[in-house]
């Protein structure tokens, strides 16, 4: 099983690690890739502050976030699981699971990121700033930009099982599964249902849309569950708890589509 995560906007300082190692990260074949655009973020960031500011589309009051960006080749590096915070992380809890779930995480795993293209948990890097979203000056639109090497890359590192994507549209763009691989894809939305006036009523969520993910990760990592295809991924989903409602793509090369249903949002 792979599991597709965006990453978070805010995050760890980077602490005083051993300074990033692009070549030590997985996923070997988006290296030059991410070199590039480590290079062309630090130049940016070293120069005209207003420019990088504007570039990156930080407020007046995120400031810092460029010169945290000027000193990525050497600021110290952590996992990135402990880099990643914010509602979809504090709901996984990484640092609290056991030793076999973490084990599990570090294998199942991949956060995406508009820097790094894709990392494992378990990768060191140091924090930064830089969405999907952002069009850098050389490279352009960061999204187009990863399709090919993820195209290349992601596949492999899919195998012949599950992939769980729970990625946000921006980063969903980076790479889209094709094929027999999008035919064992499932992506997830999640539902909050209430009852107004004897009438069931449901709304997608965003805040909570995020903690939902996060837990739906965390009970299927301490579960010890690894489902084979979308059609395993929901009888676990429904066995482990969670109210999931699930849509077959109408023809193959489409991913499935997979409601989480709450009626407690928190």
């Amino acid at each position: 099983m792979l599991v597709l995560l965006p990453p978070s906007e805010g995050k760890a300082p980077s602490g005083r690690g051993t300074p990033l190692k692009t070549e030590s990260l997985s996923l070997p074949g988006l290296t030059p890739a991410r070199e590039a655009v480590l290079a062309e973020l630090v130049d940016l960031c070293t120069g005209d502050e207003d420019k990088a500011r504007e570039v990156l589309g930080l407020s007046e009051g995120l400031r810092g976030e460029v010169a945290k960006n000027a000193e990525l080749l050497t600021a110290g590096a952590r996992p990135a699981g402990e880099i990643y915070t914010g509602v979809l992380y504090d709901a996984l809890g990484l640092a609290s699971l056991d030793p076999a779930a973490k084990r599990r995480a570090g294998r199942s795993l991949l956060v995406f990121s508009g820097l790094w293209g894709a990392v494992r948990t378990t990768d060191r890097i140091p924090s930064y700033r830089c969405s999907m979203g952002v069009k850098l000056p050389g490279i352009g639109p960061l999204g187009a930009f990863w399709r090919a090497p993820m195209a290349e890359v992601l596949p492999e590192a899919a195998g012949d099982g599950l992939v769980l994507d729970l990625r946000s549209s921006a980063y969903a763009a980076a790479w889209k599964p094709s094929g027999e691989l999008a035919s064992r894809t499932a992506t997830v939305r999640v539902l909050h249902a209430q009852v107004v006036d004897g009438v069931e009523k449901r709304s997608v969520v965003s805040h909570f849309n995020k903690a939902t993910k996060g837990r739906i990760v965390r009970s299927l990592l301490t579960g010890g569950v690894a489902p084979a295809g979308p059609a395993e991924l929901v009888d676990a989903l429904r066995d482990l708890g969670h109210t999931v409602e699930a849509t077959a793509p109408a023809r193959a090369g489409r991913p499935w589509a997979l409601d989480v249903v709450v009626s407690e949002i928190h």
